[in-house]
Parts: C-alpha cells; sequence; structure tokens
C-alpha cells in the first residue's frame, strides 16, 4: 500500500533525496504527498507535479500504487 514519491534537478537537491516510498495512509493529493515528505519546506512556486507520468495538479488525487513527482520548470535549450 505505497505510493512513490520522486524529486528531480533543483528539487531533489533541495529536500536530500530523489525518491521515498510512502503509505498511502491519509495521503489523498500531490499536496499531501509533499507535505508528508517534505513538511519543512514549502513546495516552490513555480514547481510542477506529475501523476504517473502525466502533468498535474497539486490538488489532483492520487491513490494506492501511484507515482507522483516533482520537478522545476522545464526549460529548452
Amino acid at each position: 500500500m505505497t505510493i512513490t514519491v520522486r524529486f528531480f534537478a533543483s528539487l531533489a537537491d533541495r529536500v536530500g533525496r530523489r525518491e521515498e516510498l510512502i503509505s498511502n495512509e491519509g495521503i489523498h493529493t500531490a499536496r499531501d504527498a509533499w507535505m508528508h515528505c517534505v513538511s519543512d519546506i514549502p513546495i516552490p512556486g513555480n514547481a510542477l507535479v506529475a501523476i504517473n507520468q502525466e502533468y498535474s495538479d497539486f490538488d489532483a488525487t492520487i491513490k494506492e500504487g501511484d507515482e507522483v513527482a516533482f520537478f522545476p520548470p522545464v526549460t529548452g535549450g
């Protein structure tokens, strides 16, 4: 009964890890997942979230087995 939470690029550096497996108990949204994993750092205003590799909203519902990924804005080059 887990959710995989991943952090990419500068967000991984900021939170000090790239991945965490958490229990889905009491976790209903991507925002809840962030707060569970990183309660001492507010969600950066420009952060993006994907649920199961699709861009999503921080208030989107998540469920058992989902992957939630947080990352900074993507830029081209």
